[in-house]
């Protein structure tokens, strides 16, 4: 599981839908078979975030909405929906693409580009405006992704070496992990301070704030949360993300057939111009390719529960407290589900809602009551950054073996260095039929009938 996980998570559905395993001392069970997977996220009752994952996250977020336990979730996921419903999202477009467009404007034909921290900053940069606006300036912002690297380093050998003596020691590596932590912590105390004292905004801090003055009857919204929400959307908005853009440029690289397709939709549909909120839904090929990169190398590959009580799951009795894992990664890469899953076939997201799989197996969000708050906003950033800049530039790799994507904290390239080459303008024909694409995420209209049956935003 530490020296080969990913060929180790696709040896074990051979051995069943559950199948036990050894994390260290304890034992855990992984979930291989995708009905089963969404019959245990449905069910976030019975299994609760935790375990080794999470109690290491939770030492890193606190207690914010992509941590907290059944019993809170609720009632901070409404109040956090507004920030990410899809007429929110839809007016960051035109920011999104103005950062993408700032990012790879700096870029020179021939140069060698980190595309690894590229990515990340760039990410960090939009999902900290959505935050905190310009609280988080430039400097700190690029303080912020340096510290994620030595985060997600860590988060990896703590879920799956849960034994907590190991990281007391004094070691260099563990010494790295607490300070990027300690300093992530500073870095958003210190915006939130100077939003106390400066002027409203209309951003996620401000709701917050807003929450915390007010007087409704609701649960108080304390100091502490406002800053563990902020920690947790600012790290998981910003690592996720930036890990599938470089693997799309990584594999684009790779299928040049898949490449012409792409830029031949941009040159169509965006002509040379950035997009806009009105361009996703005639960018289908784009959000394809992102689509199928999320399959292919989803960046969060590898999850835990923690049953809250005994219970009877595929055939076994399971007992309160025991861990439970899934792995997106092993779903996506069943045959069973996705003929060829090693192939990068952007268009199996083209032909049919079918394409999901059986039993809805692409789950790169998750699914059920806890599915990613931001995954309409994730897919819409990845799209515009990956259309704003495939319009301008090719990256291609320098020679030599191309390294396989490197599992930690999340799945991508760490260290993904790429040579760009300027793509002349080349539009297609405007006039062409469009394929259908899959929709990861719900419409607008989806997500509206939904908040009105329920009385709620999703």
């Amino acid at each position: 599981m530490f020296r080969r996980p990913l060929e180790f998570l696709n040896s074990l559905p051979a051995r069943g839908d559950l199948v036990e395993i050894r994390l260290g001392p304890q034992r855990a069970w992984m979930v291989c078979h995708p009905e089963l997977v969404h019959r245990m996220l449905r069910d976030s009752r019975t299994f609760d975030k935790g375990g080794p994952q999470y109690e290491r996250l939770r030492a890193l977020m606190g207690g914010g909405v992509v941590t907290c336990p059944h019993a809170e979730h609720r009632r901070q996921r409404r109040m956090l929906q507004p920030t990410f419903r899809p007429s929110s999202v839809a007016g960051h477009t035109r920011m999104m693409a103005e950062e993408t467009e700032s990012l790879c404007g700096d870029w020179r034909g021939g140069q060698q580009v980190d595309v690894s921290a590229a990515m990340l900053g760039l990410t960090t940069r939009l999902i900290s405006r959505v935050l905190l606006s310009d609280s988080l300036g430039p400097a700190a912002a690029d303080e912020v992704r340096h510290c994620l690297a030595a985060i997600v380093r860590g988060l990896f050998v703590r879920t799956v070496v849960p034994v907590d003596a190991l990281f007391r020691l004094p070691t260099p590596a563990n010494r790295r992990y607490r300070r990027a932590v300690e300093r992530v912590r500073e870095l958003v105390d210190a915006a939130v301070a100077e939003r106390r004292r400066g002027a409203p905004r209309d951003d996620l801090l401000g709701l917050l704030l807003r929450a915390a003055d007010a007087e409704d009857g609701e649960t108080p919204v304390t100091d502490q949360e406002v800053h563990d929400q902020l920690v947790s959307l600012l790290l998981t908005g910003s690592e996720s993300p930036s890990m599938c853009l470089a693997s799309t440029f990584s594999l684009l690289a790779q299928h040049p057939e898949v490449e012409r397709r792409l830029h031949a939709e941009v040159d169509s549909v965006l002509a040379g111009r950035l997009p806009d909120a009105d361009d996703l839904p005639r960018l289908v090929y784009t959000r394809s390719v992102v689509t199928e990169t999320l399959r292919h190398s989803p960046p969060g590959w590898l999850f835990t529960r923690v049953t809250t009580r005994e219970t009877e799951f595929a055939g076994c009795r399971l007992p309160r407290g025991a861990t439970i894992l899934y792995s997106p990664y092993l779903l996506h890469h069943n045959a069973a589900s996705f003929p060829e899953p090693g192939r990068f076939l952007p268009e199996r997201w083209l032909e049919s809602e079918d394409a999901a799989g059986p039993h809805g197996a692409l789950i790169p969000f998750a699914a059920g009551s806890r599915k990613c708050i931001g995954d309409l906003f994730s897919m819409a950033e990845m799209t515009v950054a990956l259309a704003t800049i495939a319009g301008r530039w090719r990256l291609r790799h320098p020679a030599g073996r191309v390294a396989p994507p490197r599992p930690g904290a999340t799945l991508g390239p760490r260290s993904l260095t790429m040579i760009c080459e300027p793509r002349p303008d080349a539009p297609g024909d405007p006039g062409g039929t469009q394929p259908r694409a899959v929709a990861l995420a719900p419409s607008a209209a989806a997500v509206a009938s939904d908040a009105e049956k329920n009385g709620e935003g999703r």
